[in-house]
């Protein structure tokens, strides 16, 4: 079975003012919805984010956990990409939480806080620029990270659900190959997720992003739902049709640290 982390959906306050940020920070190389559905935003090829309005609540305000469990990743090729990005997320209102810097042990990243809450790390894999920065910079990758409790425990059940291991580190840091077109996921303890962000680790537990596993066939999709199950997950909504911009058969769940997942094929 093979399966891909295509999509991941960011709960929002406000659809049309997160939209304006990404699209200021990203330029993105495609979008769909609107008028009232969710919006998909490409990200050149590296996954897609989709923008769900909840609510006009703002996400930073005080009384918000601090963090949610999560961050996103922006990789891209040079610190100069890392620079201009940043520089556009602060320019849309974006809360700088890591400014951009040299790593100590190699490559280059900052880590910000969008409007609507959601933490973002941009990096590249080098300390020097080797040409101009692309206009606008592209990803070479880009991906999700989970704090989790055991991220031994955490890998075991994602192996169950299909996904192959790529790099394992441990309880230090393990990810998962990462598909054509599609994010990737990676896993951390939730300490050293909260401390790599320059977050807090207080809160009460996972939020507002919800990844996407694409599959094949709708008995992907069940088989799925039924290891999720049996790998200590919950199934939150079993499989069914559901009709957007494309027909799919849809089931969610959660992970045994309570992150919450949807698996979706084409039909």
């Amino acid at each position: 079975m093979a399966l891909s982390l295509d999509t991941v959906t960011l709960a929002v306050g406000r659809a049309r003012e997160a939209e304006e940020f990404y699209t200021s920070v990203f330029s993105p190389a495609g979008r769909r919805g609107g008028d009232g559905d969710p919006v998909l935003l490409d990200l050149h090829g590296a996954g897609r984010i989709i923008l769900r309005e909840v609510g006009t609540e703002d996400p930073t305000a005080p009384g918000t956990p601090e963090f949610r469990g999560h961050v996103l990743s922006y990789i891209v090729a040079q610190p100069g990409e890392v620079e201009s990005l940043l520089a556009a997320a602060v320019a849309g209102g974006a809360h700088v939480l890591k400014p951009a810097r040299k790593g100590v042990f190699g490559g280059f990243s900052a880590v910000l806080r969008a409007p609507e809450g959601t933490v973002w790390k941009l990096a590249a894999p080098t300390k020097k620029n080797t040409g101009p920065s692309g206009e606008p910079p592209v990803p070479t990758e880009a991906g999700v990270l989970l704090g989790v409790a055991d991220p031994t425990a955490s890998k075991a059940f994602y192996t169950s659900l299909g996904l192959e291991v790529d790099r394992d580190y441990g309880d230090k840091y393990i990810d998962f190959a990462l598909a054509p077109g599609g994010l990737r996921l990676g896993l951390m303890t939730r300490r050293a997720l909260a401390k790599d962000a320059g977050v807090g680790a207080g809160g009460p537990g996972p939020g507002s992003a919800v990844p996407t596993l694409g599959a094949s066939k709708p008995e992907e999709v069940d088989a799925v739902l039924e290891a999720a199950r049996a790998g200590g997950g919950g199934v939150t909504a079993a499989g069914e049709v559901e009709r957007g911009d494309v027909r799919s058969y849809t089931g969610r769940f959660t992970d045994p640290d309570g992150f919450p997942w949807e698996v979706a094929a084409a039909v």
